[in-house]
């Protein structure tokens, strides 16, 4: 049974939690990658079919993921009509980002061992339930990396361009990429507030 004391480490774990986008040049050892990715395994999920997948990246192939994501983010602002300078500098922040973290986690969801149906409607709840489960994977992942003293941030950015992401990273053919998550230690803090609870809850 958890006491007062643990619940408190807990919730202070989930308040303090923030997302980082710059951090120190270090590396982060594989164990300690390992720790967290079991975090991430140990999420609730959909008929407990466990649908998350993790791809790891680390080094120059960080570099031809975020180059790759970059050509596909210009062509997409180009095709919108969005001014140049608007697009390199959108371009540019997004490589910055992924380069200077040390870690790359891409987080994926896998149909396989989900259920399936005949019809579309069941099929979508199917695969949103998948997705769910995956985030909540992410979740995890991003509360035991706060609390062991590194820092993340969740970007969405693979769900724009997906088969860019599976063709860098040679992702197994059933591997839907659904977000990506940069880690390293933090070189910045950063602040944030929440609404009051009052206006985000009904009480029936």
């Amino acid at each position: 049974m958890i006491d007062s004391e643990q619940q408190n480490d807990i919730l202070r774990v989930v308040i303090e939690r923030r997302s980082i986008r710059r951090y120190r040049p270090e590396a982060i050892a594989r164990s300690l990658i390992e720790h967290i990715l079991t975090a991430a395994m140990w999420a609730p999920s959909a008929h407990n079919r466990q649908p998350w997948r993790f791809a790891v990246v680390q080094g120059e192939q960080r570099l031809c993921l975020a180059q790759a994501m970059g050509t596909r983010l210009r062509h997409d602002l180009a095709a919108d009509g969005v001014d140049a300078n608007v697009i390199e500098a959108d371009a540019a922040r997004s490589y910055s980002r992924m380069t200077a973290a040390p870690v790359l986690i891409v987080l994926c969801l896998s149909m396989v061992d989900m259920d399936h149906y005949p019809d579309e409607r069941r099929n979508r709840a199917e695969y949103l339930m998948a997705a769910q489960s995956t985030a909540m994977a992410g979740q995890n992942l991003l509360l035991v990396a706060h609390s062991v003293g590194l820092a993340a941030c969740w970007m969405c950015a693979p769900l724009f361009c997906p088969e860019v992401v599976t063709d860098v990273l040679a992702l197994p053919e059933d591997w839907q990429p659904q977000a990506l998550i940069t880690l390293g230690y933090p070189a910045e803090t950063r602040e944030k507030s929440r609404k009051p609870l009052e206006s985000s809850v009904i009480w029936r």
